[in-house]
């Protein structure tokens, strides 16, 4: 009887626990239970609109800018890259057609609709991301070939340049150098040249080089003649005449 009282006692305090709790805890559990299936439902929902979003862009680069596309694989290929960005707007992908609609533009001289293209993958890439640093970079050269110098260095002088700053620099001094202000272009070189050092692989060397080397003043070499109180034969002046023009032109 004991033993049957203890069980008693037992279950009437269970009964009474669950009268107090029992309710919260089943609702703890389903909340858990209605996360964990939603978080899987989530996450194969992206993995299936990330696979979508791919192979849109895969579509892309194998008609826009293809040289062996035709004309009407051209255009549809555009569709294909603006419904990437309708459908898959916050997709990387997305951000990687708008950049690819950009180039394309510039290279049909379309700045318009290249501008547009660099300022959508700003308005949906992370601040600071790699996209949006490229995509920054490239429209400051866009403005600048359009002639707004002042917002183009604008932006290039912004704190946004992550890994691109030698890339940035570089676009400074070309754009400078188009204002024709060749001793700020050519420090600007000089510094795009000192962080390519520092991170390799971001712009063309030897581009870069020769670009700074072209504003680097070479200095004049002067031809040391004997000090002589009497005056140089008239042979002599010729040669020496010759010597200096020799001299400039290897100068």
């Amino acid at each position: 009887m004991e033993e049957y009282r203890t069980e008693e006692e037992q279950v009437e305090a269970l009964r009474r626990w669950w009268d107090e709790n029992g309710r919260s805890t089943m609702a703890a559990i389903i909340i858990a239970v209605s996360l964990a299936v939603g978080y899987q439902t989530w996450k194969g929902n992206n993995a299936s609109q990330q696979e979508q979003a791919s192979d849109l862009y895969q579509a892309v680069l194998q008609t826009v800018g293809n040289a062996q596309a035709s004309p009407t694989q051209q255009q549809a290929g555009i569709a294909i890259a603006e419904q990437l960005k309708a459908d898959f707007g916050s997709s990387t992908y997305a951000q990687f057609a708008a950049l690819h609609l950009a180039r394309v533009a510039v290279e049909s001289n379309d700045l318009v609709q290249a501008e547009a293209q660099l300022r959508w993958v700003l308005g949906q890439a992370d601040k600071g991301s790699d996209n949006a640093q490229l995509a920054q970079l490239r429209l400051a050269r866009v403005l600048a070939a359009s002639g707004d110098n002042d917002q183009a260095l604008a932006i290039l002088d912004s704190q946004e340049q992550g890994t691109y700053q030698a890339s940035y620099a570089l676009a400074r001094g070309d754009i400078l150098l188009g204002q024709g202000k060749s001793e700020d272009a050519r420090l600007a070189y000089a510094d795009a040249l000192t962080l390519a050092a520092a991170n390799p692989g971001q712009v063309n060397l030897a581009t870069l080089q020769q670009k700074l080397q072209s504003l680097n003043p070479v200095p004049q070499r002067e031809l040391d003649l004997p000090q002589s109180e009497e005056p140089l034969p008239a042979a002599a002046v010729e040669v020496v005449d010759e010597a200096v023009t020799l001299d400039g032109e290897e100068g």
